[in-house]
């Protein structure tokens, strides 16, 4: 069986984030216990399984994705990444939709080469400064909101950008503080750079202590951002060491999260599913 790796949210080599991509033959998933191992070998912050469904229904692929220490109800740049290997293989084409843990998604492809995500919006809910996580951040928050259930997130607005690129948190504290991860966040110093806000995401409570590029967050950053700027379409910067875009569209209770992906690596997995 083939597995790929994908640099998502990118045009570049090795940017981005990448993920594993598995397109499985059969109608059903293995063992959750199968894949969280391939997940764990594979060592990615996400690798994603798919497998297609028969026509005529709300979906054309089932899809799932692993951490390497745990299954997650949403992500986005593993969605992305199946998108693209499946339009490349020509297993798709225009849009396609995708049953998952967190409702149906979809992906559509443009004839600029990107990718277009339809996600659901992710509520927002300000919430007073929980105790200790300045401390465990290693910077004060501005404002923090809990981002609902399907993401689990806490987002963290900070005074500026220098401020999210300089973040070096204590990842072992920081797992108290949210369901998944928290998302640093600010605006962006300079929008002529081509980017209108920056951020950063931290998820140790499920194995992954920096995240280089997290479409799912976008779907809380997205709302965020529009109602602070006027504005409901926006591009996001990711400053994380490999970093990337994503633009985002505000469309009531979807948002649209827009990027290019590359295929860096294409292979065989030895071992039966």
């Amino acid at each position: 069986m083939r597995i790929r790796i994908v640099d998502a949210f990118t045009d570049r080599p090795f940017s981005g984030n990448p993920a594993g991509v598995l397109l499985l033959d059969s109608g059903t998933f293995p063992a959750a216990e199968r894949l969280q191992e391939i997940a764990a070998e594979v060592n990615l912050s996400e690798t994603a399984f798919a497998h297609p469904l028969p026509p005529g229904g709300t979906a054309d692929w089932a899809l799932r994705w692993f951490t390497p220490a745990t299954e997650v109800d949403m992500c986005g740049h593993a969605t992305l990444a199946t998108a693209h290997v499946l339009h490349t293989t020509g297993l798709a084409t225009g849009r396609v939709r995708f049953a998952a843990r967190c409702g149906i998604l979809s992906a559509t492809a443009g004839r600029d080469g990107t990718l277009t995500l339809d996600f659901p919006t992710s509520p927002l809910t300000e919430e007073p400064v929980p105790y200790g996580l300045a401390d465990a951040l290693g910077a004060d928050p501005v404002s923090v909101h809990d981002t609902g259930e399907h993401i689990g997130d806490l987002l963290v607005e900070l005074r500026d950008e220098a401020a999210v690129r300089a973040l070096a948190p204590d990842f072992a504290a920081l797992v108290a503080h949210s369901r998944r991860g928290v998302i640093a966040t600010a605006v962006a110093e300079d929008p002529a750079r081509g980017y209108d806000y920056v951020s950063r995401g931290f998820f140790p409570g499920v194995g992954i202590d920096e995240d280089p590029v997290t479409g799912s967050a976008h779907t809380a950053l997205a709302p965020f951002w529009s109602a602070r700027l006027g504005r409901d379409d926006l591009t996001g910067l990711q400053a994380s060491a490999r970093s990337g875009l994503i633009r985002t569209a505000l469309r009531g209770e979807r948002t649209l999260l827009t990027g290019t992906a590359v295929t860096v690596i294409d292979g065989e997995l030895l071992t039966a599913l």
